[in-house]
């Protein structure tokens, strides 16, 4: 395809290389992380995920070496050989990652295919030949982690995916390949090194990670151009820090969107929403959001509302926004095609619609019936489809779920010839396809954005790299299964390790009925899940927190209104990984890398650094095994000190899920509240784990971008452990009015002084606990 190197050229960053039969190009983005390009359909990158590339000025020295051409940048070293084979090494010469120069061998498969599938049985094919492919050396210590939102383990290793999003309402299981999101993206661990590729390719795209052959595994395409990005790093924090600069990062939501969420298939009429919302205040359940699925539109037709269901809808949403429930409103992109509909007529009028190759608009089936298909590839499409969410704000809608944006459609898929305008370079579904709900989510925030003056609330289903920087995503129709809570924990880690921070499953499951136990379970770890949402579909059985008995019902207040207390953590998680990269829920792998017992680990997470959640995930069970990674750990709710770089066995009765907090920690608290924004907090909770120990605690107005002009106040706390404990607190940045003083929740009962800023204070001594109110002030406060 390439044959040998002819000739090559440096400009600027870029190593223009000729080949016999083809041209290459390597851009150095900077030190860590190098571009490889080949124009096969398109001259220049077209990218819908890298959308502000910073290119940084650093020294790159190129050499020819014989038979190959070497590129060194300050901590890279990458050698170029004939038909493009790129290699990468550290900058002292270890071997990173390797193209494999053997032809692919897939392993030998015996059987009749014909008579394995006449019984039914899904039979994997033989070596699929794709126009892209890059193929690359197996080393034998490799680990993989990303790829969105995968069935299966943590560790990809010997899996296979395609990337082409996909609305499968068939229970999901290992063996699926393709899910509602497409990201082209994985880390791979080593021994002793950690590197990630992003294969930035809108078309089908394929993943093979050793399971055709463990010598090898190889990424490919059906079209586009060959074009990825090695991204190098000292650690997986750093390699999807380098990932996330490319992509871009979770920006910081408004505080309320990290409430508990209720959700079915459907709240509908409006007394049936009031009742969910009376039934929430009245058993004393924090409730910050209640979704409205397609049953409150009129005939199913997008930015309208069922006058019978709903006869005034600006009145309820004024109502139940005054007792502090935000509504957020389904909206799928199938418009009805119906005469005098507003937006098809204006859709069609102005050629908002894809079209099939004659020009002639292309139409399917959705909800509403036959249904039109916006192309967000054409800009303004896009700025209409922006300008319709005034429409939705103007009701009193907090937020917008964009649901069956794969594109799904009832007659069948959308055919590859489907035409979309595609920004002038005109293009068919196969292009647009895993791009369609990310370029709507993008559409919707900017809608949002512009008409509401807040930092948007826009959920979607089908993603594509990048799509962080628009939406919250949730994982799709799940199934109240005790195989789809497990599976929902590597789903979501990876979906943090590929960029999407702030993201969720439906919590008890969508369709099929979930149970008391099931339900109790979930809540547990949807309490440490960036989105936290219930939701379950049409003709399953209620689902609510009281639906059951008064035993679930306590569980689900229980967590809930710990999710409640947690708010402020959370939300200085989300704040620093506007700036990291890093998400909220973490495998351990992203902060132990070199302990080997924490690579396969699919049943605990982090969230965050210093809180390490380990549910339980099997019916029935009462006791679990948890491994703490090395240092100490307290139990959250015993606060026993448990040495790390072990296995325990901890008791878990159903009331309990695990949850141990790191030595050193300081974790900030809100008191009880119903819902975000219903008391004026002027006293913060420290909940403090002594030890030796850093935190960061931001605060803002949770809702508008003024942050961003400085208006935030910044509080730094370090914690030193001897003989004594002090705690230095420095107010870094102080532009917002914030608290006034701080309570402090000290885990551990043998204190005989407290001093803050040399004034001696009282105390109280409270299960195990010492309990004291300092200013909230720069100071020193010392505990002998």
């Amino acid at each position: 395809m390439f044959g040998k190197i002819v000739s090559h050229k440096v400009e600027d960053n870029k190593i223009h290389l000729e080949f016999e039969k083809n041209k290459g190009i390597l851009e150095v983005i900077n030190p860590m992380i190098v571009n490889v390009f080949c124009p096969l359909k398109y001259n220049n990158h077209y990218s819908r995920a890298v959308e502000n590339l910073n290119i940084e000025q650093c020294e790159i020295l190129v050499q020819e070496k014989g038979s190959y051409i070497e590129i060194k940048t300050e901590a890279l070293l990458i050698k170029v050989y004939e038909d493009f084979k790129v290699d990468f090494y550290n900058i002292e010469g270890k071997i990173l990652c390797e193209d494999f120069r053997e032809e692919r061998a897939p392993f030998i498969r015996r059987g009749t295919i014909s008579d394995a599938q006449d019984e039914g049985h899904n039979v994997d094919k033989q070596a699929h030949n794709h126009k892209i492919e890059v193929v690359k050396r197996l080393f034998g210590d490799e680990k993989f982690y990303g790829l969105g939102e995968k069935t299966g383990h943590l560790n990809k290793r010997g899996y296979y995916y395609e990337m082409w999003n996909t609305d499968d309402p068939t229970p999901h299981v290992e063996s699926h390949k393709s899910l509602y999101k497409s990201i082209p993206y994985f880390i791979t661990l080593r021994e002793d090194s950690t590197f990630g590729i992003f294969f930035d390719n809108t078309f089908k795209t394929y993943f093979d990670m050793g399971k055709e052959n463990s010598e090898y595994y190889y990424f490919g395409a059906e079209d586009g151009n060959l074009d990825y990005y090695f991204i190098g790093g000292n650690n997986i924090q750093e390699v999807l820090k380098g990932y996330t600069d490319l992509t871009g990062k979770t920006p910081l939501p408004q505080m309320w969107t990290l409430g508990y969420q209720q959700s079915r298939w459907s709240y509908s009429p409006e007394g049936r929403v009031k009742e969910i919302a009376k039934n929430f205040r009245e058993k004393d359940i924090p409730c910050d959001t209640i979704h409205l699925d397609i049953d409150y539109m009129e005939s199913f037709k997008v930015f309208t509302w069922d006058k019978e269901r709903f006869p005034d809808e600006k009145k309820l949403l004024n109502e139940l926004n005054e007792d502090g429930f935000k509504i957020v409103t389904i909206i799928d992109p199938g418009v009805k095609k119906e005469k005098n509909y507003d937006i098809y007529e204006t859709g069609l009028k102005n050629g908002y619609f894809a079209t099939d190759k004659d020009g002639i608009t292309y139409v399917n089936r959705v909800w509403p019936g036959d249904s039109v298909f916006p192309d967000f590839s054409n800009k303004d499409t896009r700025d209409w489809w922006a300008e319709n969410q005034k429409l939705l704000l103007n009701s009193g809608v907090s937020g917008v779920w964009n649901d069956m944006n794969e594109p799904a459609s009832f007659n069948g898929p959308l055919p590859d010839d489907v035409q979309f305008e595609n920004e002038g370079r005109n293009t068919d579904h196969t292009e647009i396809h895993n791009v369609y709900g990310h370029l709507m989510a993008k559409a919707t925030f900017e809608g949002i954005k512009k008409h509401s003056g807040k930092r948007p609330f826009v959920i979607t289903r089908a993603a594509y790299a990048g799509t962080q920087k628009y939406s919250t995503v949730w994982t799709g129709d799940n199934q109240s299964f005790w195989d789809h809570l497990r599976m929902s924990i590597p789903m979501l880690l990876n979906l943090g390790m590929s960029g999407i921070s702030f993201c969720g499953a439906d919590v008890g499951g969508f369709s099929f009925d979930c149970t008391p136990e099931l339900l109790s379970r979930w809540v547990q770890v949807g309490a440490f899940t960036p989105l936290f949402r219930n939701h379950s579909g049409s003709n399953t059985r209620d689902q609510e927190p009281w639906a059951f008995d008064e035993e679930t019902l306590n569980i689900n207040r229980k967590y809930i209104k710990l999710r409640y207390s947690l708010l402020p953590y959370l939300y200085d998680l989300l704040w620093s990984g506007e700036t990291t990269g890093l998400p909220v829920m973490r495998p351990l792998v992203l902060h132990y890398e070199r302990d080997k017992e924490v690579y396969e680990i699919n049943d605990q997470f982090l969230f965050g650094e210093n809180i390490l959640v380990a549910p339980i995930l099997e019916q029935g069970k009462k006791i679990r095994t948890v491994y703490l990674p090395e240092g100490q750990w307290i139990d959250y709710w015993t606060k026993e000190v448990i040495d790390g770089g072990k296995y325990i066995l901890k008791d878990a009765p159903l009331d309990i899920c695990p949850v141990f907090i790191k030595k050193g920690s300081i974790v900030p608290n809100y008191p009880e509240q119903s819902y975000v924004g219903e008391k004026d907090i002027k006293e913060l909770t420290l909940d403090v784990y002594p030890g030796q120990g850093q935190y960061v605690h931001y605060v803002d107005d949770k809702a508008s971008y003024n942050y961003r002009e400085g208006e935030y106040t910044l509080y730094e706390f370090i914690m030193k452990s001897d003989e004594k404990v002090a705690i230095d607190i420095n107010i870094k940045h102080e532009e917002y009015k914030a608290y006034n003083s701080f309570k402090v929740i000290y885990n551990c009962n043998t204190i005989k002084e407290i001093s803050f800023n040399e004034e001696k204070l009282d105390f109280l001594e409270n299960n195990n606990k010492i309990e004291f109110i300092i200013p909230a002030i720069s100071g020193k406060l010392v505990i002998r």
